[in-house]
C-alpha cells in the first residue's frame, strides 16, 4: 500500500523517477529549481 497524499496549490511535488528516451532513468530531482511539465502518454501511442 503507498503513502499517497493529495497535493495543494502551491505544494511541492514530490521526487520520483522515471525511463526516459532510451530508457535513460530521470528523477524530477534533477530539474530542482526550474520550470518542469511532465507529460504522460497511454502505452499504445509509444512503438513496440
Amino acid at each position: 500500500m503507498s503513502d499517497a497524499k493529495t497535493l495543494g496549490i502551491g505544494d511541492a511535488a514530490p521526487d520520483f523517477t522515471l525511463k526516459g528516451i532510451g530508457l535513460k532513468e530521470v528523477s524530477l530531482r534533477d530539474f530542482r529549481g526550474k520550470t518542469v511539465v511532465v507529460l504522460f502518454y497511454p502505452l499504445d501511442w509509444t512503438p513496440g
